[in-house]
């Protein structure tokens, strides 16, 4: 009889691809020099997976085929986090039988979140899983949130394990009603011959759960390192396997933090949370523009206010600008928070279009409060903070802007108007520079705020300025 042995392969770190051989181009997603030697033994890792999976709750899925018009499209059985923010992002709180991979920098504050979510499911039976951090860490974090939201679970166990197998042992004996894994890279299994972290080990265990989660429709949630890249550290096949991709963003010099969906089998990928970071945990913000927008500018110039969206959610922020006198021969060019590609093209069309010459100055843009903005509806209050600093005169602190800017000077539409425009007007701005655009079919009877169209920039600053 044939003994099973060992092998050795190569696997591609970039995709997950694996191959008997080395290869200098992996022929799966074209990236090269990304092939890492692995040794996995001859015991099938599924073997326990399987029995981890059917032991814990005893069901298991019937994979017989089914007419396509015989399956039930009944609305999935959603488990309320407690959390507004989070349940918004995932369309409506945690699907049973789901698994979902939540992503971030260290120290954004990702467990935080977790643990102050599950914290407030008292009713479940809770097991967190941590490969980083002691039972008393876990703990004393604990106390801090419950000191800020006064709410605890009984029913929480912590478990500080890495073997994957010890954890479906315990799993089996606890039954709980929602698994949290902290984090994805630190889980190995005896089965594969590698450390945990590798393209291997975070391969199997994320199948393996998977196959636990969908047989025992126990709600799995994985906390995941990423790269200095920005993306999820593991295979790329990590991010296919899971229902749910959430992105932890924000700067951790700054107080704000975004949860942003990548992928949602079960829920929009449009929808966006919002959160402060505070010593005593993440507290939600259900109104971002009252924080994101400040009165201490009153009478400054280089601020203008601008209306953008963020997944389906309308917000306002500050846009700041500063121009100066370049001291050196070459002058600088820096954005936060805004792309500096787009504030070049910007500053080209001030110069082309409306005559205003910024080639020999410095200009210094940052969006307020630390977020990234990536829509193109803020263009206009970009050169329109420019222009202000440019001239040193203050903008109106009652004007809202929208507005796309194009290379010919034009102001083009933008998308979901109507929300932009009830954003401002709730928060008291008395008018609104909208593309002229997006007057077609707009009911200006609706609204409160003066609406003031614009086909171009030169007639937007003409509202500005005077």
């Amino acid at each position: 009889m044939a003994t099973n042995k060992d092998k050795t392969v190569f696997v591609c770190s970039n995709c997950g691809y694996d191959s008997p051989k080395w290869s200098g181009k992996c022929p799966a997603c074209g990236e090269w020099n990304t092939f890492v030697e692995q040794t996995i033994k001859a015991a099938p890792a599924s073997a326990t997976a399987r029995k981890g999976a059917s032991g814990s709750h005893g069901d298991t899925t019937n994979a017989c085929p089914h007419r396509l018009c015989d399956i039930d499209t009944g609305d999935e059985t959603r488990i309320p986090t407690g959390d507004s923010e989070l349940d918004r992002v995932l369309g409506g709180g945690l699907v049973q039988g789901s698994i979902i991979l939540l992503g971030g920098e260290p120290g954004i504050g990702k467990s935080t979140l977790i643990l102050q979510t599950v914290m407030h499911l008292a009713d479940k039976r809770i097991l967190y899983v941590s490969g980083e951090e002691s039972a008393r860490q876990i703990k004393m974090r604990a106390e801090r949130i419950a000191e800020n939201s006064g709410s605890t679970s009984d029913e929480m166990m912590v478990l500080c394990e890495t073997s994957l197998e010890d954890i479906y042992g315990h799993i089996r004996e606890q039954k709980p009603e929602v698994v949290i894994i902290d984090s994805i890279q630190t889980i190995s299994s005896e089965y594969v011959d590698s450390s945990p972290g590798s393209i291997t080990q975070i391969r199997e265990c994320a199948a393996s759960l998977l196959k636990f989660a969908k047989e025992s429709g126990t709600p799995v949630i994985l906390i995941g390192h990423i790269t200095k890249e920005g993306s999820i550290a593991g295979p790329k096949i990590l991010e296919h396997i899971v229902d749910t991709v959430i992105q932890f963003e924000g700067d951790q010099h700054y107080m704000y933090r975004i949860l942003r969906p990548i992928k949602n089998r079960f829920g929009s990928t449009a929808e966006l949370g919002i959160y402060e970071m505070r010593q005593n945990g993440l507290r939600q913000v259900s109104n971002p523009s009252e924080l994101l927008l400040s009165d201490s500018h009153q009478g400054m110039s280089g601020v203008a206010i601008a209306s953008t969206l963020e997944g389906a959610r309308s917000f306002l922020i500050e846009v700041q600008a500063l121009v100066s006198t370049a001291v050196y021969g070459t002058p600088q060019r820096s954005a936060i928070g805004f792309d500096v590609r787009r504030m070049n093209m910007l500053l080209a069309v001030l110069e082309k279009r409306v005559g205003f010459k910024l080639g020999q100055k410095d200009v210094f843009l940052n969006i307020a409060g630390g977020i990234r903005v990536n829509d193109p509806a803020i263009d206009l209050a970009v050169i329109s903070a420019i222009l202000s600093s440019n001239l040193d005169v203050a903008i109106d602190r009652t004007i809202a802007l929208a507005g796309e800017v194009g290379l010919s000077g034009e102001i083009r539409p933008v998308s979901r108007i109507e929300q932009r425009i009830s954003e401002a007007q709730k928060l008291g701005f008395g008018q609104i520079i909208i593309p002229e655009n997006n007057m077609h079919g707009l009911d200006k009877s609706k609204f409160s705020i003066g609406i003031i169209p614009a086909s171009k920039v030169e007639e937007a600053f003409r509202q500005i300025f005077g």
